[in-house]
C-alpha cells in the first residue's frame, strides 16, 4: 500500500507517496496551471457556479480539492469533470483526476489521466515528474526516467532535489544501480536531508558491503526522522557488520520502542 497525503496549496494541492521499502518515491501533483491563481478560501459554495455566471474552472478545482481532501471522491470527480468541460486543456484538473483514480485503485484511468495532463503542457515539469512516478510504480521504471529529466529541466520546477531522488530511485528499480547512485548524490548536493535518496545510498552501499559508507548514510536519514522503522532495522544490521553489536543493540532497543504505525517518512517536502 502506498501512503497518501493531500495539502492544499493555492488552487492545487501536493499528494506525496511514499514506498513501504528503502527506496521512496514522493510525488508533486497538482498545482502547475494554477500559478497565476489567487489563494481562495477554504469555505466555497459547492455548487461551483453563480447564477447567470460561466463557471469558474479555477473555483471548480478549489472546491474539487476540498472535497477530495475530505474523502468524497464522487464529487470531487463530478467538480473536477465540470472544471475540465470549461477548461479543455486543463492539466491541474487532469491531475487531480489521476489522483481521485488511484485513491481508488484505478491505476490505468490514473495513468491516462496523467498522461493528459502532460500532453497538455509538454514542458511542464510538475506534470512529467507525475507520470514518471506513475510509470515507475507501474512497472515501468526504465521507461519513467525521461519524464523525471523533463521535471528538471523546467526552470519553475520547484522541487528539482525531489524529483532527482525520484530517478535516483526509479534508476535502481530499473536495475541501473551506478545512475541510481549518481541520482542520489546530485538530490543530497540540492538538498542534503532529502530522505528519498539518503535512504536509497544507505541500502545500495549496504549492499556492496560498504558499510561504512553505508553507517553515514543511515545516521543521516535516522538524523532527519529518528523513528524510521526501516532506517533502524538498517543501521542495526549496519552494526552487526561493522562488529559493533552493542550499537545494533542499541538500534534495536530504539526500533522495539517505536511506536505502531509510525511513518516511515515525515509527511512533508
Amino acid at each position: 500500500m502506498r501512503q497518501v497525503l493531500i495539502v492544499l496549496i493555492g488552487l492545487g494541492a501536493v499528494l506525496l507517496v511514499g514506498c513501504n521499502q528503502l527506496e521512496r518515491l514522493t510525488i508533486v501533483r497538482p498545482s502547475a496551471q494554477a500559478r497565476g491563481y489567487t489563494r481562495i478560501s477554504p469555505t466555497y459554495d459547492v455548487s461551483g457556479k453563480k447564477a447567470g455566471a460561466k463557471e469558474d474552472p479555477a473555483m471548480l478545482l478549489a472546491v474539487a480539492t476540498d472535497l477530495y481532501q475530505r474523502g468524497q471522491l464522487d464529487g470531487a470527480e463530478e467538480m473536477t469533470r465540470r472544471a475540465l468541460k470549461s477548461q479543455p486543456n486543463s492539466g491541474d484538473a487532469q491531475t487531480l483526476l489521476g489522483a481521485i483514480a488511484e485513491t481508488r485503485g484505478d491505476t490505468a484511468a490514473a495513468g491516462k489521466a496523467y498522461k493528459a495532463a502532460v500532453d497538455s503542457a509538454p514542458n511542464n515539469g510538475l506534470y512529467a515528474n507525475n507520470y514518471g512516478g506513475w510509470l515507475c510504480a507501474n512497472g515501468q521504471p526504465a521507461q519513467s526516467l525521461v519524464w523525471f529529466d523533463r521535471a528538471l529541466a523546467d526552470p519553475a520546477y520547484p522541487t528539482p532535489a525531489g524529483a532527482m531522488a525520484n530517478a535516483g530511485s526509479c534508476a535502481n528499480r530499473a536495475g541501473q544501480p551506478i545512475q541510481a547512485e549518481v541520482k542520489w548524490r546530485s538530490a543530497l548536493a540540492l538538498e542534503p536531508q532529502n530522505l528519498t535518496a539518503l535512504s536509497g545510498l544507505a541500502a545500495l552501499t549496504f549492499a556492496r558491503g560498504s558499510y561504512l559508507d553505508a553507517r553515514a548514510f543511515a545516521e543521516r536519514w535516522l538524523a532527519v526522522n529518528p523513528e524510521d522503522a526501516a532506517g533502524l532495522r538498517l543501521a542495526a544490521s549496519i552494526e552487526q557488520k561493522l562488529g559493533d553489536n552493542e550499537a545494533a543493540s542499541r538500534y534495536l532497543s530504539r526500533l522495539q520502542a517505536t511506536p505502531p504505525g509510525s511513518p516511515l517518512v515525515p509527511r512533508a517536502q
